[in-house]
């Protein structure tokens, strides 16, 4: 049982270990310590949405980390192997390509919601509720492909006051269809009313040369 201190260099050694097996060991507690502070959940909790229909085609899509899948086609990869590995199965999460996806289908819709490894199910979750019942408000409950498409623009809306940036924003329904102003009442822009504006816009223009 020996023991000795230098005065000035503060150098020790005990009966437990050298100063070699000190440094190492004092190393191993940082690099652990290290390890545990990356594992931390991040405020930007989202890293991509997206909604598919039934065959796997992209309807809408937001990738909020540049350096996740930054091309297009990788994109479209990582979503058709989701697809694949989600579509008839029933389970809410995934785990796949390092990334923790939940989801949920109504008909010949598909709604992901995806978030690091490290994330919690339980937040993504919510996100995901969130805005599968916003959308579902909007779309008269009609949640499915053909309804979605004549509603994009409300869609887009509930998406960003959901997230900004990878951070959520909001996680109740009730606030996010306050703050994109959108009652029940309200009619939607539609590809049919958009047409109808585009003629009547035409029309206009050929009364205006001919005069």
């Amino acid at each position: 049982m020996c023991s000795w201190f230098q005065v000035g260099s503060a150098r020790c050694v005990t009966a437990q270990g050298s100063p070699r097996q000190h440094r190492v060991s004092t190393a191993a507690a940082v690099a652990a310590e290290m390890d545990s502070t990356s594992l931390e959940p991040s405020l930007y909790t989202v890293k991509a949405v997206f909604i598919l229909d039934n065959d796997g085609n992209r309807l809408l899509s937001k990738y909020y980390d540049t350096e996740l899948y930054p091309t297009m086609k990788e994109q479209k990869n990582f979503e058709n192997n989701v697809f694949s590995k989600t579509h008839k199965a029933d389970n809410e999460i995934a785990f796949l390509e390092g990334m923790t996806i939940v989801y949920k289908s109504s008909i010949d819709l598909f709604f992901y919601v995806v978030g690091s490894a490290q994330e919690n199910e339980l937040m993504l979750m919510s996100v995901l509720n969130c805005l599968f019942d916003s959308i579902s408000h909007i779309l008269r409950k009609n949640v499915e492909r053909r309804c979605l498409l004549d509603n994009m623009e409300g869609v887009f809306l509930v998406v960003d006051e959901i997230i900004d940036g990878g951070v959520i924003l909001e996680s109740d329904s009730q606030q996010v269809l306050q703050k994109v102003n959108y009652r029940a009442d309200d009619n939607p822009l539609t590809e049919q009313s958009v047409a109808q504006v585009l003629q009547s816009a035409k029309e206009q223009i050929k009364w205006s040369i001919l005069k």
